[in-house]
């Protein structure tokens, strides 16, 4: 989402700089006249040369995915924050540091409604949301002790055009027929379309009451994993799935494959996981009444909106 966020700071007239890893795809960034720094979390000093004289940092970067030793995870996701937010402090000149965390650090459970007042769990997490949940833990630390004027967003499953890591996969799925429901499929997903997640982030850096505040961000509206499944699948040409895996043996298939899978060592993520469990199975369901009354949020894309955007871009890539 870093180039959305690029995109629309450019569009404002700012002066936008973004970190670069090596061999990254620039194309887009060069087309917008974004200044790019070389280097990656892991590299303290090339944190230090891209943070150079930076005001507002928005840090949108993590490594993503729902399997793998917890430590690759917290490599970049704590450790290299806590490289981050030292070099953002100590150039002198930063005025505001939003951290983007997700959804996925609240308990793994169905949720109807949860806010921010319930605090998220350390417990049966895969690498990726257990280290949200010790990255939030560190910003929340460094506002308390270093005064960093920080806010935390929390968005749901993010979709948009660019997306390089969940609909890819799901439409290679769709389009050999290999999506199946969990139980009922009227379980709901906490989507939130990336327009709408940088309208709260710009929204955000006006408002100087949020530091130190945290805030769920979705699109709104209840959209049910079945709801979900069938807009893009026709949207993108593809058979609307009919097959469901009652929800008990789904839960016995993940459990059993995660332990398979960890005994034989694999490294790629089994075919079904918890985090896979989580997106297709629990009712994901959370309250963004917080963001509407603090910050006066009314997304601006509904979920058939977004989607249809996103379907679109696809299709014009040739991805589909």
């Amino acid at each position: 989402m870093g180039g959305h966020v690029a995109e629309r700071a450019r569009a404002m007239g700012l002066r936008t700089r973004a970190l670069i890893r090596g061999g990254s795809d620039s194309r887009l960034l060069d087309r917008l006249g974004v200044e790019k720094a070389d280097g990656e979390l892991i590299d303290p000093e090339s944190l230090k040369k891209a943070a150079h004289g930076v005001t507002i940092v928005i840090h949108c970067a993590a490594k993503v995915g729902d399997w793998g030793p917890v430590d690759d995870y917290r490599a970049v996701n704590v450790r290299g924050l806590e490289h981050l937010l030292n070099a953002a402090e100590n150039n002198g000149t930063l005025r505001r540091f939003i951290h983007i965390s997700s959804l996925g650090v609240y308990e793994g459970r169905d949720h109807h409604g949860t806010d921010e007042t319930v605090a998220p769990s350390t417990t049966g997490m895969d690498g990726y949301t257990l280290t949200k949940v010790e990255a939030e833990q560190l910003v929340l630390r460094h506002i308390r002790e270093k005064k960093l004027p920080a806010t935390i967003l929390r968005p749901g499953f993010i979709y948009g055009p660019r997306d390089r890591t969940v609909l890819p996969k799901l439409l290679e799925r769709l389009k050999a027929g290999q999506v199946k429901y969990f139980g009922s499929g009227e379980q709901l997903m906490n989507n939130t379309f990336v327009l709408n997640l940088v309208d709260v982030i710009f929204d955000v850096l006006d408002k100087p009451e949020t530091i130190g505040q945290i805030y769920n961000v979705t699109d709104g509206g209840l959209v049910s994993k079945r709801d979900f499944i069938s807009t893009v699948a026709t949207l993108a040409g593809c058979q609307v799935p009919r097959a469901a895996v009652p929800m008990g043996v789904a839960r016995f298939l993940t459990t059993v494959s995660e332990n398979v899978y960890r005994w034989l060592g694999k490294k790629e993520a089994p075919l079904l996981s918890n985090a896979k469990f989580k997106f297709l199975g629990l009712n994901l369901d959370f309250s963004i009444e917080k963001a509407k009354r603090e910050l006066g949020y009314k997304p601006r894309f509904t979920f058939q909106e977004g989607m249809t955007q996103t379907i679109d871009w696809f299709r014009e890539q040739g991805k589909l």
